[in-house]
């Protein structure tokens, strides 16, 4: 049985993976608002994986016999300054979801949970893939310094991303 300490932090996990969807989803009302619609999508897609995760803690929980209690989810930002800017948010953001998904199975090992370290072991190694995608189109905005054809090649480049969740 899962313990009360371990099914409060997924519920906060749950939490914090919702927030990201509003997040994502804030992200690109601000990008489709500028016409960059294929990085409004990049976001978009993003979104729906974060509402994939929540439902991955969502669905645990209840297999595991727990009580999922949903908390109230704060708004995000709306306004952004570029779209280095939005990158580097998602940036920070996705480190702030590892470290609490690594908080997790820290716990969950201290807890001997081994069913607990075997779900989260597919999370620590989104996050691996998370970070690097973000930082790769991070480092490529920043040398190229938001030029105007930059900014396009990089609208028609992420357009083409697709929402396809595990089966």
């Amino acid at each position: 049985m899962i313990s009360k300490k371990l099914t409060d932090t997924v519920n906060s996990q749950i939490n914090k993976e919702l927030y990201s969807e509003y997040f994502y989803l804030s992200m690109s009302a601000w990008l489709l608002s500028k016409d960059f619609d294929g990085i409004a999508n990049f976001f978009t897609v993003q979104a729906q994986e974060e509402r994939f995760h929540a439902m991955k803690f969502f669905n645990y929980l209840l297999e595991r016999g727990a009580e999922v209690a949903l908390k109230p989810i704060d708004g995000p930002p709306v306004e952004f300054k570029s779209v280095t800017d939005i990158f580097e948010q998602t940036l920070e953001h996705e480190k702030l979801v590892t470290k609490s998904i690594n908080d997790l199975m820290d716990l969950s090992i201290k807890e001997n949970d081994h069913s607990a370290v075997s779900f989260l072991k597919w999370f620590i190694d989104e996050q691996v893939e998370e970070e690097a995608s973000v930082s790769k189109i991070l480092n490529q905005l920043k040398f190229t310094g938001e030029h105007p054809q930059a900014l396009m090649m990089f609208d028609r480049q992420l357009a083409l991303r697709k929402f396809t969740p595990e089966a």
